[in-house]
């Protein structure tokens, strides 16, 4: 039985932290066996807003590529590719703009979203604008039915399955195959920064990453954000809305354990450092695996590009057997032999 295709990927605008690990990476490797999988580093999507500074995505490229590798996706299983490597990527982007409307765009929810959070206004890059019809565009040219991706991400796929429906339509063809979203299990979902705020991210320094020293992990759990409220250590905890206790919830797997350790924290006589060192030990017993192997393959860095290069070429030959799909849809292969 032909398995379907999955795409999925990420931006190369930092290293990869806790939160991609729990919220996405850990379950593609439980996909890829499942899947005809395609991982994309999205570099021309990550130039939309740091157009002015690509030595940031460029260097950013391979530490993504090397995340993925240390955390245990297997090239001989899924395809990494780099977007900018697939140049027919664009020409398909070009055609969807056209059947996709300026109102219909600055509607879409998770762009209003992330163009009111980088404080754009006038100066927004159209190229940011429009990336909900590249993205149609990259899964699309994979013909990939499955997109992993969170809740703030749904309205994406949703475009791209309107886009789909539109050219098929237009064109009265069924070229297009219409990707369906697979959310993540629940409980899953988007963790915290280290400082309590909703996001984790580079730029806000809250975060841990994978590639984090023993001591710096040690370093950011014992800063984490808890209760305020519990300031001696009789006094009563919230574990809702703790940061340390949300983080267990996502990597602490004896479940017992720690529902007896809320409650202890809910009626008092708990304190703060040793549940923060609970903690720790939880994710330093995480990440040692994936940064030891992390380490090898910066010792392997050749491999690592040649991965890169095998699945680029991959991804490419399929992309143009769906460009030229497209073109004949639409009727502009004029010089077709």
């Amino acid at each position: 039985m032909k398995k379907e295709t999955l795409l999925t990927g990420d931006r190369p605008t930092g290293k990869l932290h806790i939160g991609h690990y729990i919220g996405s990476l850990k379950n593609r490797v439980k996909l890829q066996d499942q899947y005809n999988s395609f991982i994309m580093i999205a570099d021309q999507q990550a130039l939309t807003d740091n157009a002015r500074n690509p030595e940031k995505i460029r260097n950013n490229l391979i530490e993504v590529a090397l995340d993925y590798l240390s955390v245990g996706i297997d090239p001989s299983k899924v395809n990494i590719f780099i977007q900018s490597q697939i140049p027919e990527l664009n020409e398909l982007t070009m055609h969807y703009l056209n059947i996709v409307t300026l109102s219909r765009l600055k509607r879409n929810p998770t762009v209003k979203s992330e163009i009111k959070e980088k404080n754009f206004d006038e100066s927004l890059p159209t190229g940011f604008l429009i990336y909900p019809v590249s993205q149609a565009a990259d899964i699309t040219a994979f013909k990939a039915t499955i997109v992993p991706a969170g809740e703030d991400q749904v309205p994406m796929i949703e475009q791209a399955r309107e886009i789909v429906r539109s050219f098929n339509s237009i064109y009265k063809k069924e070229v297009l195959t219409e990707p369906n979203v697979l959310l993540p299990e629940k409980g899953l979902g988007r963790l915290p920064g280290i400082d309590g705020k909703a996001k984790m991210s580079k730029s806000l320094g809250n975060a841990i990453y994978l590639s984090d020293s023993p001591d710096i992990i040690k370093k950011k759990v014992m800063s984490m954000y808890t209760d305020p409220n519990h300031i001696r250590v009789e006094d009563p905890g919230d574990v809702e809305n703790n940061t340390v206790f949300t983080y267990l919830d996502a990597f602490c797997s004896d479940k017992l354990q720690l529902e007896e350790m809320k409650e202890h924290y809910r009626r008092g006589g708990l304190g703060d450092v040793k549940v923060k060192r609970y903690l720790n030990d939880i994710l330093q017993a995480e990440i040692e695996p994936i940064r030891n192997k992390r380490n090898y393959y910066e010792k392997h860095m050749d491999f690592v590009f040649e991965t890169l290069k095998r699945g680029s070429l991959k991804a490419r030959s399929i992309a143009v057997e769906t460009l030229l799909e497209v073109r004949e849809a639409i009727g502009i292969n004029y010089f077709k032999s």
